[in-house]
């Protein structure tokens, strides 16, 4: 939670930095005005199974539940219909898991774990004269912010994995400053780059995994507000 505040708090500066910028460059030119973009977003993240071994005896397998996704982002165009984009996603969920040591499944806890995605990347768009609608798409990477906690002994512990994603979808624009989105996004952790999330008789923490991956596919959108229109 603390980095997830720290990471909102230098969102807001980040996008205040920009906006005080771009006013600056208003002034001075008119006719190279850029757009910023600050996105709302709600998904509905769909499940996930996830496996691994963390050593020779041990292996564990569960299931990261669906649920809700939400963030915000803040979009600058550095070229025509070219955007970066800077966001922070949140799902907060369970994870059903089976684990064992020594070959049986002689152990189960249903894990809660929060996901905490901080995220850069770039967007294209593309729109035809006039109308409302306008569609874009996106590659982005980043990083995952895993917590996680054992209810059954109340262990908890935290990773850092690097994550990746692409996404796609329409804006819808009411107004010239305001906009629905709607959008289809995967977002991915690899456990394989500096070892996984263990799970074991002795609760969760860091150890070396065999390659695994969390896929996260989700479906939603949110509210665009474009700044300066």
């Amino acid at each position: 939670m603390k980095k997830s505040m720290q990471f909102i708090s230098a969102l807001l500066l980040f996008s205040s930095s920009i906006l005080y910028s771009q006013q600056i460059n208003n002034t001075t030119s008119s006719n190279n005005k850029k757009a910023i973009r600050v996105n709302l977003y709600g998904s509905y993240t769909f499940e996930d199974s996830f496996d691994s071994y963390y050593d020779a005896g041990n292996y564990y397998q569960g299931q990261l539940q669906d649920g809700m996704q939400y963030g915000a982002g803040v979009e600058f165009e550095i070229h025509p219909n070219t955007f970066l984009e800077l966001s922070y996603l949140r799902q907060d969920t369970n994870a059903p898991t089976q684990y064992y040591n020594g070959g049986l499944f002689d152990k189960y806890a249903d894990f809660d774990v929060t996901m905490n995605y901080i995220m850069l990347g770039g967007n294209h768009s593309f729109r035809r004269p006039n109308s409302q609608i306008e569609g874009f798409g996106g590659l982005m990477a980043g990083m995952a912010i895993i917590d996680i906690k054992n209810p059954n002994s109340n262990y908890s512990d935290s990773v850092t994995k690097f994550a990746w994603g692409a996404k796609g979808g329409a804006i819808i624009w009411a107004t010239k400053a305001i906009g629905v989105k709607l959008q289809a996004q995967l977002l991915s952790v690899t456990q394989s780059v500096g070892g996984g999330i263990a799970i074991g008789t002795g609760g969760v923490g860091a150890g070396v995994s065999s390659y695994s991956s969390i896929y996260q596919f989700s479906l939603g959108g949110g509210l665009v507000f474009a700044l300066g229109q």
